[in-house]
């Protein structure tokens, strides 16, 4: 049975979730992200519960439950002078924190330092505050994947889906691209993402984001698919939190925003017959 049968499709039935990354870690990312789940064919959205700005977006997802909202489950930050730390007080989770009390900017620094028993410790108290704002997440994924920056946080990452019936992100090839080995790390029951598509640095550098985002679309294969973009908007905000920061900087996160509210990237979808999914959707048929 492919994927796509298990969620009762046809075998070749090319699915595809348009996912938005990061809500909360800025007003402008919120607000992007909204506009693009109004206006465009994002369909999917994670808050990270530990910035500056999850209350307005954890605000608007309370209020809008038709949009599919998980939670970004976070322990590094990457960002030059825009700096977050735990939701828990320090002193319960030392090992995640740099000397300032901020999470680290690699993936690196937290697998040299941190202690699998405070990254669930943290990881747990991000999904218990998203809770008791009144969420109902449809899944769990993580930003910058730096949950498979040891076998150890892998196991705490899926055991937290196991714990709360949440669908978590599972694919071959995030797990490559944080160099934890697939075959001793993934079992048999894990359900994973058949194909996700992250922009590189090449494309943005070169032909520009929209180019690569209409190559892999024209190019799906049956399955399930899932791209995952990060909107926001090139203005005076954005920059200050990316600043030095051009790889997902502030004009990256425009040409994100662009594309997918773009009539045109609509046409392509029916062009190719290409049918939207939501993580609401595989959540309700793994928990049957």
């Amino acid at each position: 049975m492919t994927s796509a049968q298990y969620l009762g499709f046809d075998a070749n039935a090319k699915l595809l979730m348009v996912h938005a990354d990061d809500a909360g870690l800025s007003h402008s990312e919120n607000q992007a992200t909204i506009q693009a789940l109004e206006k465009g064919i994002v369909n999917s959205f994670s808050i990270m519960v530990p910035c500056s700005w999850f209350h307005e977006m954890a605000v608007f997802a309370k209020n809008n439950p038709k949009f599919d909202c998980g939670i970004h489950l976070s322990l590094t930050c990457e960002w030059e002078t825009y700096r977050f730390g735990p939701v828990l007080p320090v002193s319960e989770v030392p090992s995640l924190v740099d000397e300032n009390g901020h999470f680290f900017k690699k993936r690196e620094q937290l697998r040299a330092n941190a202690k699998p028993v405070e990254v669930q410790k943290e990881l747990q108290a991000q999904i218990e505050k998203a809770l008791q704002y009144g969420l109902r997440p449809s899944h769990l994924d993580s930003h910058m994947y730096s949950v498979g920056s040891h076998p150890e946080f892998f196991k705490v990452y899926k055991s937290l889906g196991e714990q709360y019936h949440l669908p978590v992100l599972v694919n071959q090839q995030l797990l490559q691209m944080v160099g934890l080995d697939t075959k001793s790390n993934l079992e048999t029951n894990d359900f994973q993402i058949d194909q996700t598509f992250v922009a590189g640095w090449n494309s943005f550098e070169n032909e520009g984001l929209a180019a690569y985002y209409q190559s892999v679309l024209e190019n799906l294969t049956p399955g399930i698919n899932l791209i995952l973009i990060h909107p926001a908007f090139d203005e005076h905000e954005m920059q200050g939190v990316t600043i030095n920061h051009p790889n997902f900087g502030a004009e990256w996160r425009q040409q994100d925003f662009d594309f997918f509210t773009n009539e045109k990237t609509r046409e392509t979808l029916k062009k190719h017959h290409i049918q939207l999914i939501t993580w609401g959707d595989i959540k309700n048929k793994l928990n049957k």
